[in-house]
């Protein structure tokens, strides 16, 4: 495995290193001492699949409060997704930013989110398919959102939204929360 820094302190891309013949390739797309090595949080509790009918399918953004915050590895392993995140941690220098990067079927390469990161991505494709690694269980009464077009966030989607939840389109809006930064670890 390739492990790349993105701009986000703490989340990275990870490529694969591929060993071809003429059979194809074979490459390792996981290692807990590699994560441990690189800083990565290399717990694994859950596995997740995302099967998504139509291009323009967006999920997210979502990620759930301490002491239930995630760790996810997003793979995508049919079709191309446009991946993003954003840093949810209050003391952070890039606190509200976010990254994007096409993850896709062709290029291998997955999106490891830290904690205290939202998480969401927009299918480029029909028939998309992800794959989730995740740290901690799913926790219904932990989980929440940021609006996929919050103008705070400002994120700069490849192309328009056709399909969304009704939940997933309703998150509030940062605006509307001035204490949101306080909520998000209920310690602040």
């Amino acid at each position: 495995m390739e492990i790349h820094q993105t701009p986000l302190p703490g989340s990275a891309l990870i490529d694969l290193k591929r060993l071809s013949d003429d059979r194809g390739f074979f490459a390792r797309a996981f290692c807990e001492q590699e994560f441990t090595d690189a800083g990565l949080d290399p717990t694994i509790a859950q596995c997740n699949l995302s099967y998504n009918h139509e291009a323009g399918t967006l999920r997210g953004f979502h990620y759930q409060l301490e002491p239930n915050a995630e760790v996810k590895v997003i793979r995508c392993v049919r079709g191309a997704i446009y991946d993003v995140i954003v840093d949810l941690r209050p003391d952070s220098e890039t606190y509200l930013k976010w990254f994007g990067a096409e993850l896709s079927q062709d290029n291998h390469t997955a999106m490891y989110v830290p904690r205290n990161f939202a998480h969401a991505y927009l299918t480029l494709t029909p028939d998309a398919t992800t794959i989730y690694q995740v740290s901690t269980p799913y926790a219904p009464g932990a989980e929440r959102g940021l609006r996929w077009n919050d103008p705070a966030l400002d994120v700069d989607w490849p192309h328009e939204v056709a399909h969304i939840s009704d939940k997933d389109a309703n998150w509030p809006l940062l605006a509307d929360n001035p204490d949101f930064a306080a909520t998000l670890t209920g310690a602040r």
